[in-house]
């Protein structure tokens, strides 16, 4: 009989005093840096991990591995595995998803945006007889989905990078003969599509929805509770929005869901 043996990475963190996140290869570890004793707690984390790499020869690729410091109050201090100095970044990017160092989303629209246009530059040219039917269908499969994957995470505020993913469904609207003369809004009226910040507003809803109905990983009360309300009339779905205050601790502004 051949031995089997099976290798699990599910005591990685075992010894990490810090947060860690793992997804296949990924790992990544963080917490608060405020002070010098916080960033000598994260190299030994750091340190740690190498130790159990070193130990099951599964070793990190260091030269991949980079540092980003998130805040104003976060201290940048210098980290290192296996003996070499880890690089400082500004953006990286997560399952698909680029995050900034001050936690802005322009970066990640822009990206959206340039991965869209090219999409949609290959199918306006790869298609030459270019029916409506068969148009829309080939945008919301192959183009729409670079400007909403994970929209919920990201979803803009800033109006110019609403403008900017919105340019993308502009442009394609206007690549029908018939249609180019009209308002951006009967456009999309005939094609039977929404704007893109209606469907990402829409997201956001389902996902408050799967939140509320504890459906998802999320935890609700982790930006939400319920509001305590005494009017009789309305419904029993009012939901706080807490806000973090350094002097106060947690304070909430209502809103109806």
């Amino acid at each position: 009989m051949v031995p089997c043996y099976s290798y699990s990475i599910n005591d990685l963190e075992s010894d990490v005093r810090n947060i860690i996140l793992k997804f296949a290869d990924d790992t990544k570890v963080f917490g608060k840096v405020n002070a010098a004793a916080d960033g000598l707690q994260l190299q030994e984390d750091l340190n740690r991990l190498c130790d159990w790499a070193n130990r099951w020869q599964m070793e990190f690729n260091v030269a991949k591995c980079v540092t980003m410091h998130i805040g104003t109050g976060s201290i940048e201090f210098q980290y290192s595995m296996q003996g070499r100095e880890l690089d400082t970044v500004t953006m990286v990017r997560n399952l698909g998803v680029y995050i900034s160092s001050k936690l802005k989303s322009s970066e990640h629209c822009y990206e959206s945006y340039s991965k869209a246009n090219r999409m949609l530059g290959l199918v306006k040219r790869t298609i030459k007889h270019k029916i409506p039917d068969l148009m829309v269908r080939l945008y919301k499969s192959l183009v729409r989905p670079h400007l909403e994957y994970c929209s919920p995470v990201w979803s803009p505020h800033y109006r110019k990078d609403k403008i900017l993913l919105e340019k993308v469904q502009h442009r394609f609207t206007r690549l029908f003969d018939d249609l180019k003369e009209l308002e951006y809004s009967e456009r999309l009226r005939k094609l039977k599509l929404w704007t893109l910040e209606e469907r990402r507003n829409r997201a956001d809803l389902l996902e408050l929805f799967k939140m509320v109905r504890g459906i998802s990983t999320v935890p609700l009360d982790s930006y939400f509770r319920f509001a305590e309300e005494t009017r009789t009339r309305g419904h029993s779905y009012k939901l706080a929005k807490c806000i973090v205050d350094a002097t106060r601790g947690c304070t909430s502004s209502l809103f109806e869901l």
